[in-house]
Parts: C-alpha cells; sequence; structure tokens
C-alpha cells in the first residue's frame, strides 16, 4: 500500500469538489493519512472556505493545511482558472508534525511576526503558505535562517479573486490574513529543488543609484538605457521573448564570479521612465547589488526542471508537494500540465504529487530561503537518503 496519494476534482460545487479530491488521495494509502494538503482554486471566499472545511472533515488527518489559488496541481496534471480541487496526502506515523499560524502586529516602529515554533534538533524541512498581501512574507522567509537556522523551507504565496480574497487554512480553520504552515520532523526524508522558468540575457550589472523599486542607474549609465542596449543585441528570436514580458534577476551571490540560470531571484519589470531613465521592478534593490536582465524561456524551464530532478537521491521518490508560479503553466508552456507531466516522468506514475499554482514559491536556493518568481519549488519525500 503507498504512503502518498494525490486527488484532484473540479465543478461548480466547490464543496463536492473538495470531498472527492480528498477521498481519491486517500484512496490507496496503507492507512489513515498524517498530514493533509488542500488547494482550491475558483469560487468566492466563502465557497473557498467551505470546501476547506469539507476537506478537513474528510481527510482525518493529524494535521491539515491548505489555500486558496489562481490554479491547483493534482493527479498527474494542473488546473488553471477555473474551479477545482487539489488534495495530497501523506503517512507519516513516526514524524513529528507541528502545524503554526503567523501573525504580524505592528510596534511603534516596526512589524513583529508571531506563532513559530520553537525549533528542535530533529527539525528536517517546514512549509509555509502565505497570504501576500496581509503577510511580509519576503522579509519573513529572508530572515528565517536567523531564526530557524538549518530549516528550509518550502510552500507558495496563495491567491484569490482580489485582494483580501486570499484563504490560507490549518485544521478546521480558514484565515484571510498572515500564513500558515508545519515542520516536519524526526525521521523523515526528504529533499527540495527550485527550478526556474527564465534565462539570463546580457551581462551582470550593479545597481549604482535606486530608490525602493525604481532603478535609475545600472553600471553609472541610466537603467533604461542599459536596457535598449541588452534588448538591440539579441538575437530575433530573444527579443521575441523579451517582447513576451521582461524580467530582471537579482544575485543571490553576489560574491560569484559568474551568475547563470538559477543564480539568480527572478522578478518583473513592471514599469519604465523615458523621461528619468529610470526602471520600476517587483521588488526592493539596494545600491550596489547585482543583476541581469532575464527572458522567460519555455525550452529552458523545461531542462533545467528535468535535470535537477534527476539529481534526487530519494530512491525511490514516493510523493512530493508542487508550488509551481502562476507565471508558469498555460503562461509559459502548451498547457497547464507540464510541470506536473515532468515530475511523473522523472518520480513515476506511482508517486503522489500535489500542489498548487502560486502567486510566489518559497524554497531554498544555496542554503538559504527565499521568495521566488517563475520557479517550481518541489518538496519531495522518499523512503531513504537524507534531507536536503
Amino acid at each position: 500500500m503507498a504512503r502518498f496519494g494525490d486527488g484532484l476534482a473540479f465543478g461548480p460545487d466547490l464543496t463536492e469538489a473538495a470531498e472527492t479530491a480528498v477521498r481519491q488521495a486517500r484512496a490507496d494509502l496503507a492507512q489513515a493519512p498524517d498530514l493533509v494538503f488542500v488547494f482550491v482554486s475558483g469560487g468566492d471566499p466563502d465557497e473557498v472556505e467551505a470546501a476547506a472545511r469539507r476537506a478537513h472533515a474528510t481527510a482525518g488527518a493529524r494535521v491539515f493545511l491548505g489555500c486558496s489559488a489562481a490554479g491547483v496541481i493534482g493527479a498527474g496534471r494542473g488546473v488553471e482558472d477555473r474551479g477545482a480541487v487539489s488534495a495530497w496526502a501523506a503517512v507519516l506515523p513516526d514524524a513529528r508534525l507541528t502545524p503554526f499560524r503567523l501573525e504580524t502586529l505592528k510596534t511603534e516602529d516596526r512589524l513583529v511576526v508571531v506563532g513559530m515554533p520553537e525549533s528542535g534538533d530533529d527539525d528536517v524541512v517546514g512549509v509555509l503558505l502565505a497570504d501576500p498581501y496581509s503577510f511580509p512574507v519576503d522579509a519573513f522567509v529572508e530572515r528565517s535562517g536567523e531564526a530557524m537556522p538549518g530549516l528550509p523551507l518550502v510552500g507558495g504565496l496563495a491567491d484569490g479573486p482580489g485582494r483580501g480574497a486570499a484563504r490560507v487554512f490549518v485544521n478546521g480553520e480558514a484565515f484571510g490574513e498572515g500564513a500558515v504552515g508545519v515542520v516536519l520532523g524526526g525521521p523523515v526524508h526528504a529533499a527540495t529543488v527550485v527550478s526556474q522558468g527564465a534565462r539570463p540575457i546580457g551581462p551582470d550589472m550593479v545597481v549604482t543609484k535606486a530608490d525602493e523599486n525604481v532603478l535609475y542607474e545600472l553600471a553609472g549609465a541610466p537603467a533604461l538605457t542599459k536596457l535598449e542596449e541588452v534588448v538591440l543585441g539579441l538575437s530575433p528570436d530573444e527579443q521575441e521573448l523579451a517582447g513576451r514580458g521582461l524580467l530582471i534577476g537579482v544575485a543571490m551571490d553576489e560574491y560569484a564570479d559568474e551568475h547563470e540560470q538559477g543564480d539568480f531571484l527572478v522578478r518583473g519589470v513592471v514599469g519604465a521612465d523615458t523621461d528619468t531613465g529610470a526602471i520600476a521592478i517587483g521588488d526592493v534593490v539596494d545600491v550596489g547589488r547585482t543583476v541581469r536582465f532575464q527572458v522567460r524561456d519555455a525550452d529552458a524551464a523545461d531542462a533545467d526542471l528535468a535535470e535537477l530532478l534527476e539529481r534526487f537521491d530519494l530512491a525511490p521518490v514516493e510523493g512530493a508537494l508542487l508550488f509551481s508560479c502562476n507565471g508558469r503553466g498555460r503562461a509559459m508552456f502548451p498547457d497547464s500540465d507540464h510541470d506536473a507531466r515532468v515530475l511523473h516522468r522523472a518520480f513515476g506514475g506511482a508517486a503522489g504529487v500535489g500542489g498548487f499554482f502560486a502567486a510566489g514559491e518559497i524554497g531554498p536556493v544555496g542554503g538559504r530561503n527565499h521568495v521566488h518568481g517563475f520557479t517550481a519549488s518541489i518538496l519531495a519525500f522518499g523512503s531513504s537518503g537524507d534531507a536536503q
């Protein structure tokens, strides 16, 4: 009998779909699940909450978590832009599972995050699901190594039809703000990988003038001038890729001799000002940081994901959680199933794989946790091997 299972159901009645997806995920398990994740797309917040409650009642798990999303992944496929529920269930009887809910409190001069459980010597990995509007997820994840040294975090940002509509849920409760998650400890064999969907173009450049998320100068010249130089130097095919949506990568390791694909935190280029020569991006970047422009590249993303999955030493992989950017799916590939199919080929059809299309992905790279864009962040479980 299996230790991991997944399920997928869709239709106008999300509550019924939630029960169906959970029953599918449980169907082939050796015993009642210890950990269940459920992800819900479509519907208003009340419908999502009702679906979560039905899923929790059906799951019968020690720990139940989930969130709303733009699309969901399960049963070897992805579903976007319609009502659907995916469920993932795991039998981990010897694991220590510590669920948590994070909230932010305002002090006179800063925000304080409360609710994280105390770390343990045998912690293996944490899974985090957050509302991006109410929770300072970037700052929390970037500084997580200080509070939880050595603990990898994997997960994604919830989504909904407008600000305030996202939901996260833990056990029998649903919340419209904050974050939820679980820390897995004890005899848990797991590995993580983050695969990018962007390819660098042009040279590395140092930010020489910036204000918050607005870059005024790169390498001593107006940022827009540098951007135009890079684009004009591309081949026609690459210029077409740039025309579909230009990105910028912020180097994670400033001291590396060279920065290639996978070495950047990828963010969107969201605007430009021809009068000042400035460009606006989807992140705050300090002067002195190294950046490099990027393009979405389906072929490079496919090859990167397949290559990284070959490195797993959990023979065999029995189950996995997949947090795929909502800029992947149909926005990058011919259909919504791409990432799910690649995992299916790499891990075999017997592995239970569930997840969702996130508004931002969480995963460790180079020993540090980061919030990513345009990536596939994966947490895989096996019967042997060391946690990574």
